[in-house]
């Protein structure tokens, strides 16, 4: 039997793609390029070359890697490859946007949980998307923070060893991200509850994140956090 919603005691998210639109900014920056150079690219083109790219023996961390992806994948968008574009992919992290129900959400769940960032984003970068989602979290963990990036289950046994020094453990947590691959697939393999927010569910393919070897069934599932706030306020009341 699952856990019901108001039993937790925290939410850890994912960041990037969960509650940043990390895809949104990805293709606006190469749009830019590409208007300005004189080119047109697809966007969706571009997250798949972006995903083939990102994810290699040699990749750096997020976003840092932007600089190498870029230099990868312009040949084949027909976009310069000066360093200088990709350093400018890479920097626009600084100016990506939160989902449009993000921060309201989490204001709402911040009401009744702890909210624990996982993020495999490093922290300069991270201090960028929380000031953009309101600064709502109770602790945060980058890829500077735990050395690795998940789905390595050492990211997720950090967060466990900061949680039982708080008195509580893993069956205390509610863990919410979009990606299969990096979070809800390890989260079920390490007995956390999950909750998905299938954010391109209106959408083909798995877009800029890696496709899972298996799909994993969530223990919740939603397609916004809306729709996960809008589920707590009902379970509350009830």
């Amino acid at each position: 039997m699952r856990k019901s919603l108001p039993e937790f005691k925290y939410l850890t998210f994912d960041v990037v793609g969960t509650l940043i639109d990390f895809e949104g900014g990805l293709k606006s920056c190469f749009a830019e390029i590409a208007a300005e150079t004189g080119n047109e690219i697809d966007g969706e083109q571009a997250l798949s070359l972006y995903r083939e790219a990102r994810y290699c023996d040699d990749a750096d961390l997020f976003p840092d890697d932007l600089v190498r992806v870029y230099l990868a994948i312009a040949p084949k968008l027909g976009l310069p490859t000066d360093r200088k574009y990709g350093e400018r992919l890479r920097d626009s992290a600084k100016s990506w946007k939160g989902f449009a129900d993000s921060a309201a959400a989490l204001a709402r769940l911040g009401q009744n949980y702890r909210l624990v960032a996982m993020t495999n984003a490093r922290r300069w970068a991270f201090a960028f998307f929380e000031k953009e989602l309101g600064n709502p979290f109770h602790a945060a963990f980058t890829a500077d923070d735990t050395g690795t990036e998940k789905p390595d289950p050492a990211f997720f046994e950090t967060v466990f060893a900061y949680i039982a020094s708080e008195g509580h453990s893993k069956d205390d947590i509610l863990h919410v991200a979009q990606s299969q691959y990096h979070d809800i697939g390890i989260s079920r393999k390490l007995g956390v509850t999950n909750c998905w927010i299938e954010r391109r569910h209106a959408e083909k393919g798995y877009g800029g994140t890696i496709e899972p070897t298996e799909f994993t069934t969530p223990d919740y599932h939603f397609t916004s956090m809306a729709g996960l706030a809008d589920a707590v306020a009902a379970a509350r009341a009830a």
